[in-house]
């Protein structure tokens, strides 16, 4: 990556990311599936064992208020798919994104992407950079793999605020031994 705009771009990822790490550093096994309130959308276990996220194919009203499991989910899931995209291969159907489970298994996992998507970043020309995105703007022909960039960052810093939100409002619930989840 040599262009200005795209270093700038991998300074915004990395900052984002530091803050990203302070929470999985911090993270428990049993934070990710704390459901924060009644009407929630999380990760559940099916019948093989895989873990299956709450969906719609409409978007609810009202929103459920997710799971940091949920997001953990969401975050692998956009980020395996525009990673694929930019590798111009064809990216798996959601529900075929499996959850790997709460505590380090999904740290490893998300991890692991970061890695991919660095590695993906640093091969990129200034060609490719220009190139029409195809995701995740379907549609559209005014955006580039630059805005692609872009707006990982945007939905990687969103979803780092809101796990790091849940992760704080559940180390703040009272502690008692009926509740001790």
């Amino acid at each position: 990556m040599s262009a200005p705009t795209v270093t700038l771009l991998r300074w915004q990822f990395d900052l984002t990311w530091s803050l990203f790490e302070y929470h999985l550093e911090r993270l428990a096994p049993e934070d990710f599936l704390w459901e924060p309130a009644a009407h929630c959308w999380s990760v559940r276990p099916g019948a093989d064992g895989t873990w299956t996220p709450d969906w719609a194919d409409t978007e609810p009203d009202p929103i459920p208020v997710p799971t940091i499991g949920w997001l953990t989910w969401h975050l692998g899931w956009w980020w395996t798919v525009t990673i694929d995209h930019l590798r111009g291969q064809s990216p798996p159907e959601r529900a075929d994104v499996a959850w790997p489970g709460a505590g380090e298994p999904t740290i490893v996992w998300l991890r692991t992407m970061r890695t991919e998507w660095l590695v993906l970043l640093d091969r990129l020309t200034d060609a490719d950079l220009a190139k029409v995105a195809t995701f995740p703007w379907q549609n559209e022909t005014d955006h580039t793999v630059t805005h692609t960039i872009g707006w990982v960052n945007a939905e990687l810093m969103k979803n780092v605020a809101e796990i790091g939100q849940l992760r704080l409002m559940r180390a703040a619930q009272p502690r008692s031994s009926s509740n001790a989840a």
